[in-house]
């Protein structure tokens, strides 16, 4: 298989989705209650296994654009990243999360190479694992903080929020549009 082309890094600060509609996949932090994000993410991990079933899923729409196997890829560690980042929050006092370089694990990762099936096992099974830590999560916690390497600070409550929206966008990102 050959290499694909480098994707753009995405270099954005994502944060103001919890304040305001995602303009591109429409997903509004503002109408959805946190304690609906496990819900949410279980649902979305099915579609992805769909998704990965159907023919095509390797071949990229456009050379700098990720095809559905590599979002799925990503979408799977996503969702290892914040059931990480939750169980620190719900251990520790205030944890700064390690920096997560996104664009260089996929590379490393060689997230265009791996197996569809595969990866819509383990994405099912990473959704599952971080929805049943949000599921879990004791009412008086949902406060704890936690802090970005770039100082940017969550609650569980907005990071679960802020966790759903990638979720979201990137389900959007594979959808077909007319």
């Amino acid at each position: 298989m050959t290499t694909p082309d480098p994707i753009e890094p995405d270099t954005k600060d994502w944060t103001w989705v919890l304040a305001r509609a995602c303009p591109e996949c429409g997903f509004d932090a503002t109408s959805i209650q946190y304690t609906d994000v496990a819900a949410r993410i279980r649902d979305d991990a099915a579609d992805w296994v769909h998704r990965l079933a159907s023919p095509g899923v390797q071949t990229r729409p456009r050379p700098d654009v990720w095809s559905t196997l590599e979002y799925g890829c990503h979408v799977r560690d996503v969702h290892r990243i914040f059931a990480h980042r939750v169980g620190l929050m719900l251990t520790e006092e205030d944890p700064q999360f390690p920096n997560w370089d996104q664009d260089e694990t996929a590379i490393a990762d060689d997230y265009a190479s791996q197996d569809p099936a595969v990866v819509a096992t383990e994405l099912f099974d990473a959704a599952n694992v971080v929805a049943n830590t949000y599921a879990n999560v004791p009412t008086d916690s949902w406060t704890r903080r936690g802090l970005r390497s770039n100082g940017s600070e969550f609650t569980i409550a907005t990071i679960s929020l802020y966790h759903l929206h990638d979720v979201v966008h990137h389900s959007y990102d594979v959808s077909p549009r007319g």
